[in-house]
Formats: C-alpha cells, structure tokens, sequence
C-alpha cells in the first residue's frame, strides 16, 4: 500500500479530561509537525512545544511525539500532540492539521494502514479492537494475547501444516509412477487426522473465546414465586428486580450485566411460566419465551426437591423445552426443604440444589455456570475470537471431513484440492486473500482514532 493522503484524528475519548491525543499519520506528517510546532523534534522523544495555528496564534501545549516511517504502528509517519483534555482545545488542534493538508481519518484507518503496511495481522487489527472493547480483565489479557500474535502463530502452523500435506498430493498428481497411491494414501493419511484434531481444539477454544468478547445470556425461567428475581439479584450483587409474594410481580424482560468468572454474562429474569388470562401477563411470558429460544443458557428454576427431567418440568408449565437448549435446573428454597447445597446430574441436565434467599449454595452456582457456558478456567492459550474466524475455522474442518483414506488413495486430486481449500480458509483469519469489502467491514467497527 502506498498512502498519498495525511489523515488525522482525535485518538482519546469524547469529553473533558485531563489529557487529550491528537494524531496523524502519512507522508505530510513532518511538514504538518513543522507548521505546528515550528521544527521536527527528535524521532521517539518527547518533546514539550506550543502547538500553533497557521497564522501564529497558540492553541495549545503539550508533549509531541515524533515516529517517522517505517518505525511506526501503522507503517508510515506518524505524530501525536498530548495537549489538554478539552473538547473545544482538541478540535481545534484537529482543524488546523486539516487546513495543513490532513483529512479526518476513517473508522479504524490508522489500524487500516498498519494491516496494509505489513505492521499487524487482521487477526492483530481486530484484537485491538477487541482491547478496547474488553468489558473485563479476562477479555483483555486475551485480546492482548491475540495482539502479541498468538492466534496468528497457532494458524500459520495450522496452514503449514495443511500445506505440506497438500504438496505431498500434488507431487503424486505430477509424478504418478514415482508415488504410488497407496504409499502416500498411508503415509499422509495420518497427518490429515491429526489436522482434524487439532482444528476441533482450535475450534472449541474460537467459541470459549467468542463468550468471553461478547458475553453469554443466561434466561432465568420457571413458574410464579419460584425465586427467579431473587437469584438474579443475587447473581448481579445488587436489587435491580422487585422481589414480591405476590405472583405475576415480574411481568417484562428484566436484563441485568454482570460477570460471572470474570467474563460478562447478561442475566434475564422473566416473567412467571403459567396459563393466565391476563393480557399483559401473557405478553410477559411471550417474551419469556423470546429469550428463552435465543439464550446460551437457560436456568430452569423450581421450588420443588424432587428430581424431574427438564422436558418435564417445562410440560408442568404448558411449555415445550427450546429445541438445543443447554438447561440447568435449580432446585430453590432447600432451607425449606432441609437439604444442602449439592450438584448432580440426572436425565442428561445438571441440577443445583440452592437457597437464593439464604444465599447457601451461590458459589456453587456460579462454578456450575462456568462449567456450563465453558468459561470455568483460565487458559494460557485462551484468545478473543469473532464470528467470521468461528466461520472459517468451521470451513476448514468442513473441507478436512471427507478427506477419508480411500479418497487418499484413489483421488489425490480431490484430496489436494479439499487441503488447498482448507488452507485457504485458514489464511484469510489473518488476512491471506481478503477482499476489500471484507476489509472495509472489519474496520469501520473501530473507534476514530485507532
């Protein structure tokens, strides 16, 4: 890429704060500085000058920060001015670097330039995004992990990998008398069940690393007066439904955010599952189940000790259990029962035995949704993960599966072509083949500035 445009943007965040960034990038950058300031400071030092306007009246002053190309994040010049923290200061300073000859930047341009320039891959540029968005430490060490290249390491190993079994194959397309099939079918066979493997665990750790950049929804369901508000009260450590004897209290959606083994999870508590000719009620439960068919997890909250399937409890309730729901059944009120808080399994669902109210049982729960939503651990090797690298890693495997040992054998064309493709899948996570509209989408996601 070779940029021919200065662009410029306010790098900090809306509103008044003690520090604000301004910042550009591109071949103008040292003359911008110098109209500026009045000289080009040393290469990555900081400098203290008064940021000027083109007719000589200050503006602002700060430190400037000089990093000419290539030795920059995106690849090409860069300045930074860190003035005051003043909306009104902050655009000015912008102004004058446009009527210098930069224009505002773009969503994500900066970032844009470094991925062009060679200075991060798309899954890096995507990771700082990812960082800036981290609604949690967790998220963030991921997101930082992925920006440090770990992901990208793991993928260029994978395509590697695939790349070296494709060569085999096509080196018996070329040369058939000199590899037999069978040979190579026995000899390479082996390697593409490994890849399987390997990209079903890769895979597994795409979808943990999705829940922790987006969060989990968990829908807390169950007739009247079962506790749910109760629960949700004290899964988010603070009053935000109405707690009554009274049924039908909970009549909409109520969301709270919160975080569950540090990662967000956002809980819903529903109105009450039950036949009622109350109109507003039954709009209540529609919603109910709405949530219910869209959550990543559903707690199935009853009163009651004994242990009943899932489907069966939903049918007490005239309702049919979601179609691939993961479910866990909370047993509540165990002081009134006698019992203690315990975990078992039965009728392939977990069950929890807890008293909300006494608050006995709830760290219990919170393992047991860790366990459930799979994000129980931290992993060394955990990192943020988007829906498009979910996609393409799902391609992949897709293009592995038929990939058996008599197709091997028999249609090494076929086999090199489904390898040749998976690799393909695999590359475009870190930005092999890209298009541009794929590209413009990623990064007008961004935040100006970055």
């Amino acid at each position: 890429m070779t940029a021919t445009e200065t662009i410029a943007a306010i790098a900090t965040a809306q509103g008044r704060g003690a520090l604000g960034v301004v910042r550009a990038s591109g071949p103008g950058v040292p003359s911008l500085v110098e109209a500026l300031t009045g000289t080009l400071p040393p290469a990555r030092h900081a400098s203290f000058r008064a940021f000027h306007s083109p007719d000589g009246e200050i503006l602002d002053a700060g430190l400037l920060l000089y990093f000419p190309a290539p030795a920059s994040y995106t690849g090409e010049h860069v300045c930074e001015l860190h003035g005051h923290g003043n909306p009104v200061v902050l655009q000015a300073l912008l102004q004058t670097m446009c009527k210098l000859g930069a224009r505002l930047a773009r969503p994500g341009e900066f970032s844009e330039r470094a991925f062009r320039h060679g200075k991060l891959d798309l899954a890096q540029a995507e990771a700082v995004a990812d960082l800036i968005e981290s609604r949690s430490i967790r998220a963030a060490r991921s997101a930082l992990r992925t920006l440090k290249g770990e992901f990208s390491a793991h993928i260029l190993a994978m395509v590697e990998s695939v790349t070296r079994c494709r060569v085999a194959f096509e080196g018996a397309i070329d040369f058939p008398d000199d590899i037999p099939g069978d040979a190579l079918a026995a000899a390479q066979h082996p390697h593409i069940e490994r890849l399987r493997d390997q990209l079903k665990e890769l895979l597994a750790s795409a979808h943990h690393g999705a829940t922790l950049s987006s969060g989990a929804t968990v829908a807390i369901v169950g007739a009247p007066n079962v506790g749910k508000s109760t629960l949700l009260n004290r899964l988010a450590r603070a009053d935000k439904a109405i707690v009554s004897a009274v049924p039908g209290t909970t009549r909409d959606v109520i969301e709270v955010d919160t975080l569950i083994c540090d990662v967000p999870v956002r809980l819903c508590d529903t109105a009450g599952l039950r036949d009622t000719h109350d109109v507003i009620e039954q709009e209540g439960i529609r919603r109910a189940n709405e949530v219910m068919n869209s959550a990543d997890l559903i707690i199935l909250m009853t009163d009651q000790a004994e242990l009943l399937a899932a489907p069966d409890l939903f049918a007490r309730l005239g309702q049919a259990q979601p179609a691939d729901a993961r479910v866990l059944v909370v047993h509540n009120k165990i002081d009134a029962h006698g019992l203690q808080p315990q975990r078992t399994r039965a009728d392939d669902a977990e069950h929890l035995f807890v008293s909300a109210r006494e608050g006995h049982g709830l760290d219990l729960l919170t393992e047991t949704l860790g366990d459930l939503l799979g994000i129980e651990a931290t992993s060394e090797n955990e990192f943020v993960a988007r829906a498009r690298h979910i996609a393409a890693l799902e391609l992949a495997l897709g293009e592995l599966a038929p990939l058996d040992l008599d197709l091997a054998r028999n249609a090494p064309e076929l086999t090199a072509e489904g390898l040749r493709r998976a690799a393909d899948a695999l590359h475009s996570i870190i930005g092999g083949g890209g298009s541009e509209a794929l590209l413009g989408e990623i990064f007008s996601r961004f935040c100006i500035g970055k």
